[in-house]
């Protein structure tokens, strides 16, 4: 009987990466909003590292044999009122890091180094120290690792995603090892914003837009980013892993889904919330925090 059973539950894991298609909802109404980024306003993808894994245990319907590079690192957005670093990406001290990071990540994915994004800051003639700080989009630890390097500098979070800091949940146990940093929470004072129910417009010029998302952690965010020339990219962390996720759209397949996200009805409310936004804004440009063909479309930092 216990083999019957084994054999049932097996079964009905892998029944999940099967393809799946979200069903679509139309998006919440309404205005497109008006942004007034200053001139000289650029933004950068800086890679810290890689991983290794599948297409199919990113997105369902994704294939086992089709191997994935799993962009690491963070989004330097160079404003006039200060520069200013979402998420941290791989740190000097990754390895120790993978070591403590959680054992289904590790069984699934290997990862690469690359140069820690604070290196390559002083070695493009920016001065770390000089950054106005860190804006998580959430606090796993892939995403925190080069806090370790940034002690100095402000992190900014929601309540929401600091209480999850604070409650020991293992997801979070990388960046509750490095004790109180220097927490700098901000509230979502600034309205609907895109469909979403609460933003914070960071700078007030509308040029970086934060909205609670929630889902793949508590206090999940997406930040929009528009250039001085129009462009608009949405930085969505990981509420998909690969791009796949928001075209088709699908969720992640109920092993990964349990490894990774806190609230799955609210991940497939914000996949499909992006989907029709890309649908009716077909120049914005969706990045998930670890798909490498995206990432390889950024601008990159230069060299000093």
């Amino acid at each position: 009987m216990g083999a019957i059973v084994a054999l049932a539950f097996a079964g009905m894991v892998m029944s999940t990466f099967a393809s799946k298609p979200l069903p679509l909802t139309p998006l919440p109404a309404f205005t497109d909003p008006v942004a007034h980024p200053p001139a000289g306003m650029t933004l950068f993808a800086i890679r810290s590292g890689t991983m290794q894994s599948r297409a199919a245990f990113a997105y369902r319907g994704g294939s086992f044999s089709d191997e994935r590079t799993f962009a690491m690192g963070g989004i330097l957005v160079r404003h006039p009122k200060g520069d200013l670093l979402i998420d941290s990406g791989f740190g000097r001290h990754i390895d120790d890091h993978v070591r403590a990071s959680p054992f289904l990540m590790r069984a699934f994915t290997t990862y690469g180094k690359g140069t820690p994004i604070v290196d390559q800051l002083t070695a493009a003639g920016i001065d770390p120290h000089h950054l106005m700080g860190v804006l998580l989009t959430h606090a796993h630890w892939d995403h925190v690792s080069g806090l370790d390097d940034f002690r100095d500098l402000p992190v900014f979070v929601s309540q929401t995603e600091l209480d999850f800091i604070h409650s020991g949940d293992l997801a979070v146990s990388l960046i509750h090892s490095f004790g109180e940093l220097k927490y700098q929470v901000y509230g979502f004072p600034s309205g609907p914003y895109l469909g979403f129910e609460q933003s914070d417009d960071f700078f007030g010029d509308g040029s970086v837009v934060v909205v609670a998302a929630g889902g793949h952690t508590p206090g999940s965010v997406i930040v929009f980013v528009t250039l001085p020339e129009g462009r608009r990219y949405a930085f969505i962390g990981d509420e998909v892993w690969q791009k796949e996720g928001v075209e088709l759209p699908a969720e992640r397949p109920w092993l990964t889904r349990r490894m990774a996200d806190k609230d799955d009805a609210r991940v497939r409310t914000v996949v499909v919330r992006l989907h029709m936004l890309k649908e009716r804004f077909p120049d914005l440009v969706i990045v998930p925090a670890h798909d490498e063909r995206v990432w390889a479309t950024l601008p990159a930092l230069p060299n000093h």
